[in-house]
């Protein structure tokens, strides 16, 4: 029986190619998850203080005419 280090040496170090494609794949979805945290906790730390919170205090809406 195959142990976990044996799947994954035969699902991603085996070949060069996979295991590159592998690392590609992982460091671009971690840099779009860590992005995405670290701008929610952005907003969250600094609501109220940022132009797209108080724009509505500066900016008049225009009519249509």
């Amino acid at each position: 029986m195959a142990g976990p280090s044996t799947l994954l040496y035969n699902t991603f170090f085996r070949r060069n190619s996979v295991f590159v494609t592998s690392i590609f794949a992982g460091a671009f979805a971690f840099g779009v998850g860590f992005d995405v945290a670290v701008t929610s906790f952005w907003d969250r730390w600094n609501k109220g203080k940022q132009w797209k919170d108080i724009r509505h205090l500066y900016v008049e809406q225009q009519s249509d005419e």
